[in-house]
C-alpha cells in the first residue's frame, strides 16, 4: 500500500470510529506530523475523503469533519434498505450452514451483551452482523456500495446507543432475519431486512436534533 493510501485509510478509519468530533478541523500540518509524513499525502487524503462525503474542505479553514443533515439521513437508509435487502435474500437462497451458525451465534451473543449491559460489545456485534448478510452480495458492483456505506453507517449506527429501547428492538429484528435466513425463505429475510433498516432509520429521524458539520 503506498504512503497516500495509508494516509487516506487512516484518517478515514479514524473519523468511522469518533475518534475526530464532527465539526473538528483536521490541520494538515499537525496530522503530518503525527503520522511522520510530508503535507501532500495528507492533502491527496483530504480530497478523497471529501469525494467520500467524511470531510468538507473550506477555502483557509481547509478540512472540517462532516456531519450529516436528516437528508442525508434519508438517502444513506434508502440505499441501505436496497442493498441489505437484496444481500439477505441471497443469503436465505445460499444453503449455506456457516452463515447459519454464525448469524445465530451473533443474535445468542447480543442477548447475552444486552443482558449485561455491555453496550460497546453489542455494537461491535451488530456490525459484525450486517457484515456477514453484506457477505452474500456476491456483486462487485454492490461491493463497491457497500464499502462506501459501511463507514457512514458504523458513525450513524453510534447514535442510536441512546434511544430508548432500540437496541432491544432491533435484536429482536435480527431475530426475525435470521430465522428467515436459516428457513431458507428470501422473501422473507428481505421483507423483515427492509422493515429493519426503515425501522432504525425511523426512529434516528424521530431523534435527530442536528449533526450537520459546524461553520
Amino acid at each position: 500500500m503506498q504512503l497516500k493510501d495509508r494516509v487516506y485509510e487512516y484518517l478515514r478509519r479514524a473519523i468511522i470510529n469518533g475518534d475526530f468530533e464532527v465539526g473538528a478541523a483536521l490541520r494538515e500540518i499537525d496530522i503530518s506530523k503525527s503520522l511522520g509524513v510530508s503535507k501532500t499525502p495528507v492533502r491527496e487524503a483530504f480530497v478523497r475523503l471529501q469525494k467520500d462525503r467524511f470531510v468538507e474542505l473550506f477555502p483557509y479553514r481547509g478540512a472540517i469533519v462532516a456531519g450529516y443533515s436528516r437528508r442525508d439521513l434519508r438517502e444513506l437508509y434508502e440505499v441501505r434498505e436496497l442493498v441489505e435487502g437484496r444481500c439477505a435474500a441471497r443469503a436465505a437462497s445460499s444453503r449455506n450452514d456457516d452463515l447459519c451458525e454464525a448469524l445465530q451465534r451473533n443474535v445468542r451473543d447480543s442477548r447475552a451483551a444486552i443482558d449485561n449491559g455491555k453496550v460497546e460489545d453489542v455494537i461491535a456485534l451488530f456490525e459484525h452482523f450486517d457484515r456477514l448478510i453484506y457477505s452474500q452480495s456476491d456483486n462487485k458492483w454492490i461491493n463497491d456500495i457497500i464499502y462506501d456505506l459501511e463507514g457512514h453507517q458504523r458513525r450513524i449506527g453510534r447514535l442510536t446507543v441512546d434511544i430508548p429501547g432500540r437496541i432491544e428492538h432491533s435484536l429482536s429484528e435480527h431475530e426475525k432475519i435470521c430465522t428467515a435466513i436459516v428457513r431458507q425463505d428470501p422473501a422473507a429475510a428481505e421483507k423483515y431486512m427492509r422493515a429493519h433498516v426503515m425501522s432504525v432509520m425511523s426512529d434516528q429521524l424521530e431523534s435527530f436534533v442536528g449533526n450537520e458539520t459546524k461553520r
